[in-house]
């Protein structure tokens, strides 16, 4: 496998309100584009990269909130890597870096959305944006994938 890291091929951005029925047409419309772009619903690709973005973009639905203001979604399809990008108004509300996410009791029936992410993405971060915050990860199509090049 070449090493260099790979151009995007698709490219799929969708602003959506910051609300549950948002987060889930995210899901949905995430799930479709993977489909179009040849990653058969069902697959373990479109699974992995489903789950990432019913977790990033409930959480912006749900903390990353701003009265009035959207989230976006942006998918980037690379030969080896799909980069999720999940990005919301608020700033001031910044999750764990990676590797310092912590589980919650087992009494607690939420706080586990990044573990999932975290466990299911190759590699996964934080961006700051003029106004608020991107949160980002990359699933692998391909086992030791390389990263999309001009995605940070």
């Amino acid at each position: 496998m070449n090493d260099e890291i790979s151009t995007p091929t698709g490219d799929f951005t969708q602003c959506f309100s910051a609300t549950r029925r948002g987060a889930r047409l995210a899901r949905r419309l995430a799930t479709q584009q993977l489909d179009d772009w040849g990653i058969p619903f069902g697959s373990d690709v479109s699974d992995a990269v489903t789950l990432v973005v019913a977790e990033l973009a409930a959480n912006a639905a749900t903390h990353g909130r701003v009265p009035g203001r959207d989230f976006q979604l942006r998918l980037q399809l690379c030969p080896y890597t799909i980069r999720i990008e999940v990005a919301d108004a608020r700033g001031e509300q910044q999750p764990p870096s990676p590797g310092a996410v912590v589980a919650p009791p087992p009494e607690e029936e939420s706080g586990r959305g990044l573990l999932l992410v975290q466990e299911i993405a190759r590699e996964w971060g934080v961006s700051e944006r003029p106004v608020g915050k991107s949160i980002w990860a990359e699933v692998s199509i391909v086992p030791g994938a390389v990263g999309c090049k001009g995605c940070e």
